[in-house]
């Protein structure tokens, strides 16, 4: 018979509708619930829907029947609850694997009676997300509780489904999931199940969301949710209950853009009214039901709460002919998830794991968790997500914690904790168990750190697989049965003999490979050790071009062991290192975010002294190092033991405090130092006629060299923070001086819709952009950050606004402006669009923006431009030149970039005409 997988890629298939709403029709009493079977059962039975395959399968029988009349290619069992966690609420607990079975029978009967070989009938087993969660504490007083473990459901899930699996099912249906945690749990159920049985059968996954941000209750986007499950062989994803097909569509369009998977739908029939009935009829919902088919967005649709026989049979005709959905294509990039997507793009260009959350490397928070003051050890970890860093560390091998214990207790409490929660974790251990209970804690795609060949190849496997399973990536040591790599030749060696074992041997996707070639300390007094710096960075390379997809990382603070105590010194040379290595190939690296010193920053004669032991120039080169240290030293000393009088007349005055106003402003925001915002601003104050003047000039300057610098690699994400918070500062000082000179007129030159788009938590650029156009006279309408293009639709519909402001900073919002637009296009919108944010571009605009919308879109470099763009388009002449000129410019940008994609070097015949300044004849 054909299976289901090869009538996927045939036509749309129809699921069924709901059970429960059926069940209700029939009006069964507590005695029909227990049957002849339970009559002495304690407690009450009806509502326990899944009982009736012991005590009533003619009713389940015949509601299967009904479904496969109107003509359902897929039934799903009556075991929504058959497992121990939720049929404890019935003291039915030891029932569960004969429900199950049952179930699974029933549906496999009628689905056999009705199938022919132009319609095969399949059943789908259905498992519910229990009544329980493994994410979120049941406690408001205590965030790491919770009443319900990994292993607890796994087991409860493991016996429902093989039960199920014995029973005959086609595929096994995880659905209405509100945790994405549970989810792992019973996909590592049922591949558990089908590994011990000897079959394969399709996983398919629906999820619900719980408000119209799009979130599950458990807080991720449906972006983390992929990501959180993209490491598991899933035929299906898709988005039941909750809403009805007319909120479910914007959100169904989400995962049909990028999930590699078929789509499933199954919403209800409508929102419940105020008596918690269903108002949508088989007529009402037919043609919301069409317009996801229509559209391509579906290969399986179906029907939840509220539906019955007769809404199937209204939707069979819709699919009739129609196109099913085409998968997309699997991300090229690797995917890791909190509650948001982290997506480490080349625009990425480097991910900064926060290192402060380690009891090996931080004694402060060592001593927090000793002392079990877990407030303040939770707040190093949001003052980390604060200063910028992507990933959090999580470390507690102590020999006096129990690292197991602590390590659960961690991750649970900053779980409960939105902005901490919001960026993926690395669960940081030497210990497997400590490794293993952390990753049965974490709903999203976390990192394990790590794993290596140190103990051999099963071993290596082994902890590979338990990887693999709780769906992470994982770093690689370049650590073997010999020991530790330190030459260049030893670290690619163990690299490749590792990637070849994981994506061979294990099947793991090697963009979720993050290697470690060791960064080592150099300037020790060991000539041995000059070259482990120099040897990092080639293995880098090496492993990048090698060792398709896999990714490099490293601990930079080792570097500098030899200098502890000179702070300066050793943020010299983490910024010298990462400045190579990154341009190299590393794109991970485990830092502290509060790190001050910049690349741009270190004069001339300290970076080549540094550059020359970074990359083993020539010898001797450490021990001017350790001069130049020496000599920084001894000027900090002299500082110190000057007496106050004599400190404030010796002391030298910072560089760029010398300079004018404008460049002092400009250099504050560059250091993200905002000590002397107050004075400056005030003398600022006296040499423009207007407060937003200074935004618009040496402030907006400022930014501008900052994305300059982040550019070149020269800073990072943690700097670009900080330089974001100065410039907050900022506006800050000169909000009361802009409202001042407002004036009084009731004018409006134009009303503007502001919001940083779905999955972007920044504001900065938008506020400023707020700033500036109100005190140009636009009435503004600011929708905050992470808005769904639904909302922002909706919302400018309902104001009438003349325009709408589009911010965003990290790569994913680039897609989801996108996406915003083609919103707009679908509701008639046609008012203009204005694009801002650091990883926009005006190409990016004249190639994925521009062509999907009907009304003009402009690229605003900086937010001193908007109140002038503005102005022209809401002046008719002037839109119309301005319009024209667009249209110009970005067709001339797309027929360029065109001619430069076909004049592109093949990858093989790049590499082999790039230079190497890093090879033993370069030096």
């Amino acid at each position: 018979m054909t299976t289901l997988k090869e009538i996927a890629k045939q036509r749309i298939l129809v699921l069924d509708g709901a059970m429960g709403t059926m069940i209700q029709k029939y009006e069964l009493t507590e005695q029909d619930f227990r049957g002849n079977i339970y009559t002495n059962q304690r407690g009450q039975m009806r509502g326990n829907n899944d009982i009736l395959c012991l005590t009533r399968p003619d009713v389940i029988e015949d509601i299967h029947k009904k479904y496969l009349i109107a003509g359902a290619d897929i039934i799903t069992t009556n075991t929504f609850n058959a497992q121990r966690i939720s049929q404890a609420d019935y003291h039915m607990e030891d029932c569960c694997h004969e429900v199950a079975l049952a179930g699974a029978r029933i549906a496999r009967r009628m689905a056999d009676e009705f199938s022919t070989p132009d319609k095969p009938r399949f059943v789908a087993g259905s498992v519910g997300p229990t009544n329980k969660t493994c994410s979120m504490s049941p406690d408001v007083s205590n965030p790491a509780a919770r009443e319900l473990t990994y292993p607890q459901l796994y087991d409860a899930y493991v016996e429902q489904m093989d039960a199920l699996v014995e029973g005959g099912v086609d595929a096994i249906l995880i659905e209405t999931v509100f945790d994405t945690l549970n989810a792992k749990v019973a996909i590592d159920a049922a591949m558990a199940v089908m590994t011990q049985r000897n079959i394969e059968l399709p996983i398919m996954v629906s999820a619900t969301v719980s408000d119209l941000a799009g979130r599950t209750l458990s807080g991720q986007t449906l972006e983390a949710f992929l990501a959180s499950i993209s490491s598991y062989p899933i035929f299906s994803v898709g988005l039941n209950c909750s809403f009805g097909a007319d909120q479910m569509i914007g959100f169904l369009r989400q995962l049909a853009r990028r999930a590699p998977y078929y789509i499933s739908a199954y919403p209800n029939a409508g929102l419940p009214n105020s008596m918690g009935l269903y108002d949508e009829t088989p007529e009402s919902m037919a043609p919301k039901i069409g317009a996801m088919i229509d559209e391509g967005l579906v290969n399986i649709i179906g029907g939840c709460c509220g539906t019955d026989e007769h809404f199937i049979a209204e939707y069979l005709p819709l699919v009739a002919g129609k196109t099913p959905h085409r998968p997309a294509e699997a991300s090229p990039y690797m995917q890791l998830s909190g509650l948001e997507l982290l997506e480490v793009t080349p625009e990425v260009h480097f991910v900064n794991v926060g290192e402060r959350c380690n009891v090996a490397g931080s004694r402060k928070f060592l001593r927090l968790i000793k002392e079990k003051q877990y407030d303040e050890a939770v707040a190093i970890a949001r003052k980390q997500v604060e200063d910028g860093a992507l990933v959090i560390d999580v470390n507690m091998d102590d020999g006096l914690l129990d690292a197991k214990s602590e390590m659960v207790n961690f991750l649970n409490r900053i779980a409960s904790e939105p902005d901490i929660a919001a960026v993926p974790v690395m669960i940081d251990s030497s210990d497997w168990q400590v490794i293993t209970a952390g990753l049965q804690c974490v709903q999203g795609k976390s990192i394990v750190n790590s794993i290596s060949l140190k103990e051999g190849e099963e071993v290596f496997i082994r902890h590979a697989q338990d990887v693999k399973r709780y769906g992470a990536a994982v770093v690689v040591m370049c650590f073997d049965e010999q020991g530790q790599a330190t030459s260049f030749e030893r670290r690619i060696e163990i690299a490749e003999r590792s990637y070849r074992i994981l994506t061979e041997r294990v099947g793991f996707n090697p963009l979720d490979i993050i290697f470690d070639p060791n960064i080592l300390a150099v300037a020790t007094g060991m000539e041995e050790h000059d070259s482990y710096a120099l040897d990092f960075i080639r293995a880098a390379e090496w492993i990048r071009k090698n060792l398709p997809g896999a990714h490099v990382s490293g601990g930079v603070s080792n570097l500098s062991f030899s200098f502890r105590g000179n702070n300066y010194i050793r943020e010299a040379m983490h910024a010298v290192f990462l400045y190579h290595a990154i341009q190299r190939g590393m794109d991970f690296g485990i830092v502290n975010p509060a790190t001050k010193v910049l690349y741009s920053d270190i004069p001339a004669d300290e970076l080549k002294v540094i550059e020359d032991v970074i990359l083993n120039r020539h010898a001797g080169a450490a021990d001017e190092l350790t001069q130049l240290a020496n000599k920084l030293l001894e000027q900090q000393q002299a500082l110190k033991a000057q007496t106050p009088a004599d400190a404030a007349t010796n002391q030298r005055k910072e560089q760029w405090r010398e300079g004018n106003v404008e460049s002092r402003l400009q250099q504050a925001l560059i250091k993200g130092v905002g000590d002397y915002l107050a004075s400056d601003l005030e003398e600022a104050l006296q040499q423009y006629a207007r407060a937003v003047e200074i935004i618009e000039g040496p402030l907006m300057a400022g930014m501008n060299e900052v994305g300059r610098l982040f550019g070149q690699g020269k800073m990072f994400l943690p700097q670009v923070v900080k330089t974001a918070r100065t410039m907050k500062q900022a506006v800050q000082i000169l909000q009361p001086y802009i409202e001042q000179q407002k004036g009084d007129s009731d004018r409006k030159a134009g009303k503007v819709l502001l919001a940083t788009v779905k999955g972007d938590v920044h504001d900065i650029g938008k506020n400023i952009v707020a700033v500036v156009m109100a005190c140009n006279g636009y009435d503004i309408v600011d929708m905050g950050v992470m808005v769904p293009a639904e909302q922002i639709v909706a919302k400018a519909i309902e104001e009438g606004v003349d325009m709408i402001g589009l911010s965003g900073l990290i790569t994913p919002s680039l897609e989801e402006m996108v996406n915003v637009a083609r919103e707009m296009q679908r509701a008639g919108l046609h008012i203009p669009i204005m694009i801002g944010g650091a990883t926009t571009s005006e190409l990016h605009v004249a190639l994925k923006i521009a062509p999907v919308y009907g009304g003009p879109v402009v690229w605003m470099k900086d937010a001193s431009q908007n109140a002038t763009v503005a102005a022209r388009l809401m002046s008719e002449t002037e839109k119309t030149q301005l319009v024209n000129g667009l249209d110009e410019r970005y067709q001339h940008l797309r027929d360029d970039y065109q001619q430069q994609q076909q004049q592109l070097l093949s990858l093989d015949e790049a590499r082999s005409q790039k230079k190497d300044f890093f090879s033993d004849t370069a030096q």
